[in-house]
């Protein structure tokens, strides 16, 4: 593969409804000639320029929202993807109709043929002008929550800025700042409603065109899960259930005496340390310098490839005005270079978006060589492995990130925060399936549903105050529910495969580092339940398998 240019140079052509119709033409013509191999490398670089191109106009548009530019940019994008979508579901069709399928499946792999197979049902001319509106108002989601403005502590602040106040060791500016989140939710509370009952009829209608009963086996679909389905989710909701609520709320419940509190509320729980929760070192460029040498010190590969990122121009990790919150990782396969994208705020949280990305990115950097573009990324549930066990194998080294005095505290609060993540993750995934099995619901009908599950998986949770929240709103600041529907029990999946390469880490470091460069050079050559038994790891769907991981980190941290 050729050298990564610099990020500030990439630019790739805009293509239009002409020139998607003639690449697919020169692709049909080298099928009617029988050429498959020639059809297949000149289909592939198609896609690989074309899905550069979307790549970059999005990234432009969450680096600045406010920018005209480049949100003139992102719909003439989002207006033409269905375009895009209809050809090559139209080639992907054509190929499985070939009719050497042996050939097909040697030139491009069994599993890229399954998925092939999956995505022809997902998509059909009749639902292009839906598949554009429901990124249309995705985009508003975006806009809406990056143009926030809050005032705390007497500083302007957006919502990613307000993380350092949700977690000051002073409890009297923790409920300032949540108390200012809310507010913003609740005043624009109608318009985030009305916003999600449009996506939810508009993709039960998508569903309902495309033959199906409701949006769930087409959420699926879009998901590209072939090797589980909804029965196998719930079953692993339910060990959540048995097996993590009960622990995290007794380590809320020792923290909360800990503490001295009177009562755990919401504003409480972000406040994992009773010396206040480890900061990063520095500032951005403090991070990302000992970045390197914590890359470094665990393998030459991660070390060598984080300075390609950096000298790169590859990152984008510093908050601002207009900018969309939250961490990403983006690629751009025709030149083989991942991007990660950021807000750091001064919190632990930098690190934590930091490393995740960063696993992201080393993951398709290591498959970037494998044949076809279908099989750089894994699916979502197997790619969230690659991010979250890196945060976990880094820390050995850890202390470079927060200082040797704050290691071992880091590390403990990173386990502990970890457990509490899966109640939430998977209450927000219940609500997804009982929301689209009942697209007709009512705004006030979907708060009612989320407040109970949420009693379910967090009962603990006790909002005071804070009224919003309180009537069942807290979900709208996920933005996954919004742009990103069943995402979100993927994190929670590849949780139980991470916390089993932390298990291994804390007996064999190197060892399980080799493992996890492994399992990242594999990409997305396998469905999730391959994959994860690739590298040695029990299913999360296995009977046991997160029991299993939760005891030792249960003893961990009661060590």
């Amino acid at each position: 593969m050729t050298a990564v240019p610099n990020f500030a140079s990439l630019a790739f052509p805009q293509p239009t409804r002409e020139s998607l119709a003639t690449d697919r033409a020169a692709v049909d013509a080298l099928l009617d000639a029988g050429d498959l191999p020639a059809a297949l490398a000149a289909w592939d670089g198609q896609r690989r320029v074309h899905d550069s191109w979307s790549a970059l106009v999005h990234l432009r548009f969450a680096q600045d929202t406010t920018d005209a530019a480049a949100g003139a940019a992102r719909e003439y994008a989002d207006a033409l993807a269905p375009v895009a979508a209809e050809h090559e579901t139209a080639l992907k069709r054509r190929l499985l109709a070939w009719s050497d399928r042996a050939a097909l499946e040697a030139a491009v792999g069994g599993f890229t043929v399954r998925l092939w197979e999956m995505d022809v049902t997902t998509f059909e001319p009749a639902i292009a002008a839906d598949l554009e509106e429901e990124s249309r108002l995705g985009a508003r989601y975006t806009a809406l929550l990056a143009g926030a403005k809050l005032r705390v502590k007497g500083q302007e602040v957006n919502l990613s800025g307000l993380a350092p106040f949700a977690e000051d060791p002073d409890r009297a500016t923790r409920h300032e700042a949540e108390a200012q989140r809310w507010a913003f939710f609740a005043a624009n509370g109608a318009e985030l409603d009305g916003l999600y009952d449009e996506l939810v009829r508009l993709r039960h209608g998508m569903a309902r065109k495309l033959g199906y009963e409701s949006y769930t086996p087409l959420g699926y679909r879009r998901m590209r899960r072939t090797d589980y389905g909804p029965e196998d989710v719930a079953r692993y909701r339910a060990e959540v259930l048995a097996h993590v609520v009960p622990l995290v709320a007794r380590l809320l419940e020792r923290r909360r005496q800990r503490q001295g509190w009177d009562r755990l509320r919401f504003w409480d729980e972000a406040l994992v340390d009773p010396l206040g929760n480890p900061k990063p070192v520095g500032d951005h460029d403090t991070l990302c310098a000992a970045a390197r040498t914590m890359f470094d010190r665990m393998d030459p590969r991660l070390g060598s490839f984080w300075r390609l990122l950096e000298e790169g121009g590859f990152t984008d990790l510093k908050n601002r005005p207009g900018k969309s919150g939250g961490g990403f990782c983006t690629s751009f396969p025709s030149v083989g270079a991942p991007f990660i994208f950021a807000n750091f705020n001064g919190t632990h949280n930098d690190i934590g978006v930091f490393t995740h990305e960063m696993g992201h990115a080393f993951q398709n950097w290591e498959s970037r060589g494998l044949p076809g573009i279908d099989l750089l990324w894994p699916t979502m549930e197997a790619a969230e492995i690659h991010s979250m066990s890196l945060e976990f194998l880094t820390h050995p080294q850890i202390g470079l990130l927060v200082g040797e005095a704050a290691a071992e505290r880091f590390r403990r609060m990173h386990l502990e925060t970890s457990l509490a993540f899966l109640p939430y993750g998977v209450c927000v995934d219940h609500f997804q399936h009982e929301v689209y099995a009942n697209p007709e619901a009512t705004p006030a009908e979907r708060h009612a549903i989320w407040q109970r599950l949420e009693r379910l998986y967090m009962p603990w949770t006790d909002y005071g105050d804070l009224a919003w929240p309180a009537k069942g709103g807290r979900w709208q600041a996920k933005p996954h529910i919004y742009r990103s529907p069943f995402y979100y029990i993927d994190y929670t999946l590849a949780l139980c495969c991470a916390l089993q390469f932390w298990v291994r880490s804390r007996r064999d470091p190197q060892g399980a580092l080799a493992d996890y460069v492994a399992l990242c050079g594999r990409g997305g050559s396998m469905p999730f339940t391959q994959l994860v038994a690739s590298a040695g790891l029990a299913s999360p769907f296995a009977p046991g398998a997160l029991e299993a991981v939760v005891k030792e980190a249960e003893a961990a941290l009661a060590d």
